[in-house]
């Protein structure tokens, strides 16, 4: 395995802001992308204005989603080791679904920050990843986290592409092109 600490381009990416080139926008070390909303949401993603979470009717915010008082959703973070990075992971910020139980115990344990005992819970991975052959409804379990943070999604394990880069992990030439696919092309900023 390669051990990135001798590539060039990481440590560009480590020491000094880059630029991407096509957003325009200067970042320093790993950025993570996130879908602002679940696929299943239709329109746009207005997020509801400091309004009181609604499991009757329709609901979006920053890390909830609720769908004719029937389908609920949390958003997560689904993380991809970085070979030879020494542990470093690149994150997706994605939204899975929830049972209506389990969502309700989520938002009362993500309140006071104490997920510690909850789960994991079943959940359908509710986006579309460029970059992949269609990801949406894929299995997966869902992990709360402590302290205010998204939960960890864990895809089930099976031969579809993404499941098999969250379990192996990807190089840095894929994050590169991942980055790419999704708007963000950082290989002129690290020399490549």
């Amino acid at each position: 395995m390669q051990d990135l600490a001798n590539d060039p381009r990481w440590r560009r990416l480590w020491d000094s802001p880059w630029s991407c080139s096509i957003c325009g926008e200067t970042h320093y070390g790993l950025i993570d992308l996130a879908c602002g909303k679940p696929a299943q949401w239709p329109g746009s993603e207005d997020k509801a204005p400091n309004s009181a979470l609604d499991l009757s009717g329709d609901f979006l915010s920053e890390d909830f989603c609720v769908l004719e008082g029937q389908h609920f959703f949390v958003r997560a973070v689904l993380e991809l080791p970085i070979r030879g990075s020494g542990g470093q992971q690149f994150g997706f910020g994605v939204w899975a679904t929830l049972s209506r139980e389990n969502f309700a115990r989520y938002i009362t344990a993500f309140d006071n920050g104490e997920c510690d005992e909850l789960g994991p819970w079943f959940g359908w991975f509710s986006n579309r990843l460029e970059g992949y052959p269609d990801t949406l409804n894929l299995k997966c379990q869902v992990h709360p986290v402590s302290g205010r943070q998204r939960p960890r999604v864990l895809l089930e394990r099976t031969s579809h592409p993404l499941a098999v880069e969250q379990q192996s992990g990807i190089t840095f030439d894929r994050l590169l092109e991942l980055y790419a696919i999704n708007g963000h092309d950082i290989r002129t900023s690290l020399g490549d």
